[in-house]
């Protein structure tokens, strides 16, 4: 089994391909299993890292509480192992992590690819868009108080289909899925606990002068381009994409077209 020890803790992580390096950062529930459809597509182009974040399926769930700034010092080193600077594509709490690890260690991402960040604490900053940070703070604690009860299937459910949309854990996902997001729903209890989980350093971020991706999809809930709002106005060297059609998972439903996207900006970017 492909284990590392990553800052004293063991990881699950695999390469494939050959080229530039390129990191992939899941987000929160899943593991390295999110990218089956874009890592056949990147690796003959890239040296493809995929991992299972700490807490997170075949990696290493401390007893302790955990913090989003654990997550970025694993991806630093993760990065040094691969060879730096590297790309670097974060998915969700993946892409929060990226940016973190931007605003602090610029120095280690050559790109930045970044699919629809929970960064809502930035919408905190205005009259007019406040109200809907404070609606999904009351949202993700249903999830927490249900998973904090010992309910992870009916917490996992409850969050799946705020995010992805209503009746998505009956008709979307096999049952290997669900028992994944079962099992990880501990450390998502654990990241909610977290008080900087959902914010970001803006004007240390704005000090990132390397390529940035901002991406979003066409159906996916509007707070999460309010976020990409925000951080287009600090990141000096952003483009913006959205995905027609696609939602908080582009990576599984448009794979193609995403991976597309990935490698177009990154030439460009070079």
């Amino acid at each position: 089994m492909p284990i590392e020890n990553i800052n004293g803790v063991s990881i699950f992580l695999q390469e494939f391909g050959s080229g530039s390096p390129l990191v992939l950062v899941h987000g929160s529930w899943v593991d390295h299993m999110e990218w089956p459809f874009v890592v056949p597509l990147l690796a003959p182009r890239f040296r493809v890292t995929v991992y299972d974040r700490r807490g997170h399926s075949q990696s290493q769930r401390l007893p302790t509480q955990g913090s989003i700034r654990e997550d970025v010092a694993d991806l630093a080193a993760i990065i040094e192992r691969s060879g730096a600077p590297a790309h670097v594509l974060g998915i969700s709490m993946g892409a929060s992590i990226s940016l973190r690890l931007a605003s602090e260690r610029p120095h280690l991402i050559r790109t930045l690819n970044v699919h629809e960040p929970p960064l809502f604490d930035l919408l905190l900053e205005d009259a007019s868009t406040r109200p809907i940070t404070e609606e999904l703070n009351e949202r993700f604690l249903v999830v927490a108080d249900s998973l904090a009860s010992g309910d992870m299937e009916g917490g996992a459910r409850k969050f799946v289909e705020m995010v992805i949309g209503p009746g998505t854990w009956d008709t979307m996902l096999p049952d290997d899925v669900k028992r994944m997001l079962i099992n990880n729903a501990p450390t998502f209890l654990d990241e909610t606990r977290d008080p900087d989980i959902l914010g970001i350093d803006t004007a240390a971020l704005s000090g990132f002068r390397g390529p940035v991706l901002l991406s979003d999809g066409s159906e996916t809930p509007p707070f999460f381009t309010m976020v990409l709002d925000k951080l287009a106005a600090v990141l000096p060297n952003a483009t913006r994409k959205t995905f027609a059609g696609a939602g908080h998972i582009p990576h599984v439903t448009h794979p193609q077209e995403y991976v597309a996207a990935i490698t177009g900006f990154i030439d460009a970017s070079s």
